[in-house]
């Protein structure tokens, strides 16, 4: 199964990733929109960029083979697609208990404070390719099969 690795080697910490998430998941799919207005409506970017210094990553689900997340979820929220092998989220079904974050090793799995649920990757469902990798100026994410 095809992942988005990054590599901190060469992330400048543009967080032009997020963005790039945050406009393909909104329902405008306009980023000015998208930043200034959807925002305040709960929209937020499904990876984060993290800053330690000089060092910048930007992190995402991993769509772990066997994620302690789903273990975690009480609502059966989070599940294993086992025809795609994502980590699929069902926003509807989220109780908004945060178990999932805690479980998850990477901190991958993020609040919504907005909607009190959790926001994760979804790989672009429906694209070839995830708007993050594709943003990327540097290359410092990748989506390939390890």
């Amino acid at each position: 199964m095809r992942r988005v690795y990054p590599n901190k080697d060469v992330c400048i910490g543009c967080h032009i990733c997020e963005v790039a998430c945050l406009t393909v998941h909104s329902a405008s799919k306009d980023v000015v929109i998208a930043a200034k207005e959807e925002v305040a409506t709960g929209l937020q970017p499904c990876k984060a960029v993290y800053d330690k210094g000089q060092i910048s990553v930007a992190l995402s689900c991993r769509h772990c083979d066997n994620p302690s997340c789903v273990s975690a979820c009480i609502s059966g929220a989070l599940y294993k697609d086992q025809e795609t092998g994502r980590t699929c989220y069902n926003e509807e079904q989220c109780v908004g208990c945060w178990s999932c974050l805690m479980a998850c090793p990477y901190g991958a799995v993020r609040r919504n404070v907005t909607k009190g649920k959790i926001i994760k990757c979804d790989l672009c469902e429906g694209r070839d390719m995830p708007a993050c990798v594709e943003a990327c100026p540097n290359g410092a994410l990748v989506y390939e099969s390890r």
